[in-house]
C-alpha cells in the first residue's frame, strides 16, 4: 500500500475534504471513545479534533500532507501495529481495509489493540450503480474480490458487530468513488479520477469514452435523469462497528 499511495496520493488532500454528514455518523460510532487509534490514517480526513488521537500511516506521501492539526502520526502497517493490547478506546479505519494485504491480520490487530473498531467501508451492491454497471465494471469486480461482504468478513474477526449505512449526499465534499453519482462530468477530471484509488489500475479510457457519448446524445440523461431529484443515495458505503467480548 505505501507504494500504491506514494505514487497517486500526491494530490489526495485536494479532493478527499471530509463530508460533515459522514464525519457526523462517524464520531456517533465513536461514542465516548477518549483515545482514538487512526490506522491507515493518510491525510487526517475524519480524524477527531476533540480526542486523543495516534495516527498510523505507511505513505510518506500521505504522511506529508498532513495539516498542522493533525494528530501525532506513527509510520507503521496496519497488519503490525507497535502498540500494547487494549492501548485505545477505540480504533478507526477509513477506506482502507481494501488496501491491506492480509485482511484478516490487520482486523485482528485492530481488536488487539481497542475493544471497539470503528470501519468505513464500501460493500459493492447486488445492484450496481450506473458508474460500475455501465463504464467501469471491471472496477465492481475488483471491489468485490477485495471486499468480501461484510457479514462473512467482519463477524468472524469480531465478536459482535453493528453495521450502519452511510448513504452519499449528492454535494459529498469527499471524492471517494462513488461521491460523484449525480456529477457524472467529475470522472473527466483527471486529479479527481487521481485521488480514487480504484481507478489506479483500470484503463480508464473506454469507459470514459461511453460516458462521454451516452452525456452527450442524451443516453445517460435517460436512464440516470432521475436521481438528479435525490438528496443522497444508499451505494453501498457503510460504518461497520467491530466490538470486544468484555
Amino acid at each position: 500500500m505505501p507504494a500504491l499511495y506514494d505514487t497517486i496520493g500526491k494530490g489526495y488532500a485536494n479532493y478527499r475534504r471530509p463530508d460533515p454528514r459522514i464525519a457526523a455518523a462517524l464520531m456517533a460510532a465513536l461514542g465516548n471513545a477518549r483515545t482514538v487509534l487512526n490506522v491507515g490514517a493518510g491525510a487526517g480526513s475524519y480524524e477527531p479534533v476533540d480526542r486523543e488521537v495516534i495516527a498510523v500511516e505507511p505513505s510518506e506521501i500521505m504522511i506529508r500532507q498532513r495539516r498542522g492539526r493533525s494528530a501525532p502520526i506513527v509510520r507503521a502497517s496496519a497488519m503490525d501495529l507497535p502498540f500494547r493490547d487494549n492501548t485505545f478506546d477505540a480504533a478507526l479505519a477509513i477506506f482502507t481495509v481494501h488496501h491491506w494485504p492480509d485482511q484478516k491480520r490487520g482486523l485482528s490487530e485492530l481488536k488487539r489493540v481497542a475493544p471497539r473498531a470503528i470501519i468505513l467501508t464500501w460493500e459493492p451492491p447486488e445492484t450496481p450503480s450506473w458508474l460500475t454497471r455501465d463504464y467501469f465494471p471491471e472496477v465492481l469486480a475488483d471491489g468485490r474480490n477485495l471486499l468480501p461482504p461484510i457479514a462473512s468478513h467482519y463477524e468472524t474477526a469480531f465478536d459482535r458487530i453493528e453495521v450502519l449505512a452511510v448513504p452519499v449526499p449528492s454535494n459529498c465534499t469527499d471524492g471517494f468513488l462513488e461521491a460523484y453519482w449525480q456529477r457524472p462530468e467529475s470522472y473527466f477530471d483527471p486529479g479527481k479520477r487521481g485521488a480514487i484509488s480504484a481507478f489506479a489500475n483500470v484503463d480508464t479510457a473506454p469507459g470514459l469514452a461511453r460516458l462521454r457519448r451516452d452525456l452527450d446524445d442524451g443516453t445517460w440523461m435517460h436512464r440516470n435523469g432521475h436521481l438528479l431529484e435525490l438528496e443522497a443515495l444508499d451505494l453501498g458505503y457503510r460504518i461497520v462497528i467491530g466490538k470486544s467480548a468484555p
